[in-house]
């Protein structure tokens, strides 16, 4: 069964958004921060995951893009405060992304 990610991009906390809609969130993540994703993500640098969630069917999850897309700024804000208040990056919590070697 394949799954599909409604997620969230942000520029910093209450800064620019993105919402979009894949079936590979690691690869389109990695799209997007290496400028590829879109001209708009690349433009004003949205590139932290800062929600997601997912779905077993493509057409739902792409119409709960479309109606994302159309929340007014504060509901949006909302749902990403609800499961991460402090707008981490979510990306290296995903399963299959290698850690960050800090030195």
């Amino acid at each position: 069964m394949k799954t599909y990610f409604v997620y969230i991009l942000a520029s910093r906390p209450h800064g620019t958004l993105y919402i979009g809609v894949t079936n590979s969130i690691i690869d389109r993540v990695d799209q997007h921060r290496a400028g590829m994703g879109s001209k708009f993500t690349a433009r004003y640098k949205v590139h932290t995951l800062v929600w997601f969630e997912l779905h077993s069917d493509i057409t739902a999850a792409i119409q709960r893009e479309k109606s994302l897309k159309e929340w007014p700024r504060d509901w949006k804000t909302n749902l990403i405060e609800r499961d991460n208040p402090h707008w981490v990056d979510l990306y290296p919590t995903l399963p299959g992304v290698a850690p960050v070697k800090k030195f």
